[in-house]
């Protein structure tokens, strides 16, 4: 949490694991000096371990728009971009609470390779945002306009995945 007119704007992507954990750590990082955050999070409905960890910490929202289902890349469904616009919806606002110190759209760099939010609304919500704000963008597939126009960008790169040995996603650990 900087001073007021310092906050940058961090990008994760890449086809790794890590890109939310990384974004919740720089949360933690934040309400330990005593900032508000908050995620929104695109494309998700399920309830991962950070939703139940964030009931119990102040200054940290997390907000799901998003199915418990894969999303069809190539044909995503109507309940899809309505989650998407609400998700959205919501991003504006928090955007305009003066209070806040981070934003975190995760998973919002899919949400556009999906076609669900324009990217040129990304793009100038990238240019508004408040000069005192954090915000961080996560998602696989982050389109180039994004990365140039982040302070930083992280690729987490996929080298071994224990999936592929036949361990499924566990509870606390991948959700």
């Amino acid at each position: 949490m900087g001073e007021k007119g310092t906050g940058t704007i961090q990008l994760y992507t890449g086809n790794g694991k890590g890109k939310t954990t990384a974004s919740l750590g720089a949360a933690l990082r934040c309400l330990g000096h005593g900032g508000r955050v908050a995620m929104v999070q695109f494309m998700k409905g399920r309830l991962y371990g950070e939703i139940a960890a964030a009931r119990s910490l102040d200054g940290l929202t997390i907000e799901q728009y998003g199915r418990d289902e894969f999303v069809d890349p190539e044909n995503p469904e109507a309940i899809d971009r309505e989650f998407a616009e609400r998700g959205w919806a919501r991003a504006e606002e928090l955007v305009k609470d003066t209070g806040l110190d981070m934003l975190i759209l995760d998973e919002i760099n899919v949400a556009v390779s999906f076609g669900l939010i324009p990217l040129e609304r990304v793009l100038d919500f990238m240019r508004q945002r408040p000069p005192h704000l954090e915000l961080i963008l996560t998602g696989r597939y982050a389109p180039d306009a994004m990365i140039e126009l982040a302070d930083t960008v992280t690729e987490m790169s996929e080298i071994k995945h224990h999936y592929k040995n036949g361990v499924n996603a566990r509870k606390g650990i991948e959700f």
